[in-house]
């Protein structure tokens, strides 16, 4: 008997639930999806899985959806994006106001009626590791890994194609795939089996550092004793001239020093200011890289940084994040950052200048 709407809705709130805390991603990271036949609903892009109601997922026409596989793209990304979200409102159905996730397509064009995708750090240890596409195959030879492709189309439209290729030759469509410095999409018919799969690929993963000696706790020392953030946080913002910045304190750690993933970008920036901060030392970063840093590393210990407390505290659990990815992918080869191409490619993306607009 098929499920109704509603009964969707339901089991695809509680999974986006279930897959939305720190374990599995990091702000607004990540999205679900449920469909039958006809509708695909998708999580709003900005939005975070695990504040979701089964009011809050856009309903989208899967025949329209799939005009967007026939399209020619300009060969302008701005010109492309902006083809790309014309025609993704235009497959919403009537009465809806989010906007859809980005990789709704790629959620469309699985045939399972679920579909998860998440950043968890224990998967991007391999994900974002130099040997992580050997691994992959020795690990998960029934999964599909799939080198890294910028985000948005053409990231869909690859993996559509590789989806076809796969269940060509398997007879079947891959229920997991790996993206190369990005994180894992999970399909299956029923709540239970997203569930299963995703135990079965933490239970691989745990084997394999604990054979690797490797500890999936992020190796971090307290603050300093008697450690004054207030007094702290005025150096900071004399050191930035900025009077509405904030912090977030943590003891050290060895953060990562480039990017690692889509997420950590937006939410972390690619690279740390690594010095003490001095006005010289801020000013060197801003001429550097065109921005200022989001992720502090002196001898106090390591920051996140923001234009709110609820933003400077993303950008620390973004930092602690990409730190344990780091720490992770020294089971498999040591880590691979994203090259300069695929970064200035989020740093620009206005997908991304959207979702950042979404905190508060």
């Amino acid at each position: 008997m098929q499920e109704s709407v509603q009964e969707l809705l339901k089991d695809i709130t509680d999974l986006s639930h279930e897959f939305g805390g720190g374990e599995y991603v990091c702000g607004g990271g990540g999205n679900t999806s449920v469909k039958n036949s006809s509708t695909l609903w998708v999580k709003p892009s900005g939005t975070t899985l695990a504040g979701l109601k089964p009011e809050s997922f856009v309903a989208m026409d899967r025949k329209k959806i799939a005009r967007l596989y026939a399209i020619q793209p300009p060969q302008s990304v701005s010109e492309r994006e902006a083809l790309v979200k014309e025609k993704m409102n235009a497959a919403l159905l009537a009465g809806q106001s989010g906007r859809p996730s980005v990789e709704a397509a790629l959620h469309d064009s699985l045939n399972a009626r679920f579909v998860v995708h998440t950043h968890p750090a224990a998967v991007n240890g391999m994900t974002c590791a130099k040997d992580g596409r050997q691994v992959c195959l020795r690990l998960f030879p029934d999964a599909l890994w799939m080198d890294y492709v910028d985000p948005g189309y053409t990231l869909c439209i690859a993996v559509r194609r590789q989806i076809e290729q796969f269940a060509g030759q398997k007879g079947h469509e891959p229920s997991v795939i790996f993206l190369q410095n990005h994180g894992v999409f999970v399909a299956g018919d029923s709540p239970q089996e997203i569930r299963d799969l995703y135990a079965a690929i933490f239970d691989c993963l745990s084997a394999e550092y604990a054979k690797a000696k490797v500890s999936m706790t992020l190796k971090a020392d307290p603050l300093p004793e008697g450690f004054n953030l207030s007094a702290f946080l005025t150096g900071i913002r004399s050191a930035f001239e900025e009077e509405d910045l904030f912090a977030a304190a943590g003891g050290y750690f060895q953060p990562a020093d480039g990017p690692l993933t889509p997420d950590h970008i937006v939410y972390a920036k690619s690279f740390p200011l690594v010095a003490e901060p001095t006005p010289a030392a801020v000013s060197e970063y801003k001429n550097r890289y065109g921005y200022a840093p989001l992720v502090l590393v002196c001898s106090n210990g390591v920051f996140g940084l923001g234009a709110s407390e609820k933003k400077a505290s993303l950008a620390l659990e973004l930092a602690r994040n990409g730190g344990q990815v780091v720490q992770l992918a020294a089971a498999f080869g040591g880590v691979n950052y994203m090259t300069e191409s695929a970064r200035r490619f989020i740093e620009g993306w206005e997908v991304e200048f959207y979702r950042q607009k979404q905190l508060s």
